[in-house]
């Protein structure tokens, strides 16, 4: 998926720049990107492809050093092929993909794990000439796709899969070998803790480490949500902890960057208009949530909001929480034309007054765009007044929408 809308900007003077949290997947796809490109006939001379995780590059981790090297490994004329990955650990990279583009011979793509990565100096370099991808964990098809790939797995039962993506979450690493649930959560929370330090802590000179960690897990802890600064503060403040309002701020903005969180913001669907508070917080990958507090009923409604949210995400769409009165719908989901509201519950079978709250909100918008709530029932399915009910797992399966 992600090649293919990387394949029509192969050769176009623009540079292409994949983002996402990291472990996400980026490092293979550029290796995937470098191996299409000698498909399509390109020298391995005319290529380099550079991970900056690497310790053994770290001499190269200044703009001067890598034009330097670049100069000395590739061919002086002709088109050249430059693939950076982690590009944000290079000191003055913004300099450096300035200079590449300026001089016009090289294809550019680069990986990052800060969503500022195209912000202020580099935006006004090279303002009209790139093309951004954003890439996520594992959806639930790709997650049986690995699984029958890499862990040759029986993946027919896809309820079972279901409850272990659940827990699992979407990184590509969790899934290329049959971990058990133990080995799964150290591996996430090893992903957590270090993206915490290399793309929040150690790059935003943050120094009370604990405090924002404790903000951090709050944040995860209250997925799903309404969440403000005042509500972090109060609670640290019922832990006997202080923190101002503008660190919080400054705190979640961090982890934004950083793409552990996203901010979700209310649309009053009368007033056609974005409001300012109870916004909600979603989780880059929601196999964090298990992994650092575990499995319990009262996370769960948050985590399968937070599984759709990603999912539409990944879809192309533009998702808000819908205002509609005193109700409210969890999902309104925008792409060009096509607008999707969606309610995301664990269960509606339980009693009638559950199935009403859960459609109140639908009901009550006039227009005729498709209307869904997503839930866990084994029975599932069927049309009542226009709005239909789905269960989770095939919804993530489903290309209809």
């Amino acid at each position: 998926m992600y090649l293919d809308q990387i394949e029509p900007f192969i050769d176009a003077p623009m540079v292409k720049v994949l983002t996402g949290l990291r472990r996400s997947g980026k490092s293979r796809l550029l290796e995937l990107m470098a191996e299409r490109l000698r498909d399509r006939g390109v020298p391995g001379e005319r290529i380099i492809h550079l991970n900056f995780d690497s310790l053994e590059l770290f001499p190269l981790t200044t703009a001067v050093a890598l034009k330097s090297h670049l100069h000395q490994v590739l061919p002086e004329e002709g088109r050249v092929y430059i693939l950076l990955d982690e590009i944000q650990e290079v000191d003055d990279w913004e300099k450096l993909v300035n200079s590449l583009v300026a001089e016009g011979r090289a294809d550019l793509y680069l990986t990052g794990s800060n969503s500022h990565l195209l912000s202020g100096e580099l935006a006004t370099y090279i303002a009209g000439r790139y093309v951004s991808i954003e890439v996520w964990p594992l959806s639930f098809a790709e997650h049986l796709a690995f699984g029958e790939t890499y862990s040759h797995r029986d993946m027919t039962r896809t309820d079972e899969e279901f409850a272990r993506f659940l827990r699992f979450g979407g990184f590509p690493g969790v899934h290329v070998v049959p971990f058990d649930e133990s080995d799964a959560r150290a591996v996430v929370t090893d992903i957590y803790r270090s993206t915490l330090v290399r793309d929040v802590l150690t790059r935003h000179t943050i120094r009370d480490a604990d405090m924002f960690e404790r903000v951090a897990a709050f944040a995860v802890d209250n997925v799903g949500n309404p969440f403000s600064a005042r509500r972090v503060a109060d609670f640290m403040k019922s832990q006997r902890r202080r923190v101002s309002h503008e660190t919080v701020l400054n705190y979640l903005s961090a982890l934004k960057e950083a793409f552990v969180i996203d901010r979700v913001p209310r649309f009053d669907l009368r007033g056609r208009s974005l409001l300012a508070t109870d916004e909600k917080h979603y989780i880059g990958d929601h196999g964090i949530v298990h992994a650092l507090f575990g499995y319990s009923d009262q996370r769960l409604p948050g985590v399968l909001e937070n599984i759709v949210w990603m999912e539409l995400r990944r879809r192309g769409y533009s998702v808000t929480i819908g205002k509609i009165g005193a109700t409210e719908v969890d999902f309104v989901a925008t792409r060009q034309e096509s607008v999707l509201y969606i309610q995301v519950a664990t269960t509606i079978a339980l009693s009638e007054e559950t199935r009403r709250r859960e459609y109140a909100p639908l009901q009550a918008i006039p227009d005729n765009h498709p209307k869904l709530v997503l839930t866990l029932d084994p029975m599932a399915g069927g049309n009542t007044g226009g709005i239909h009910h789905l269960r989770i797992p095939d919804f993530l399966l489903s290309d209809e929408f």
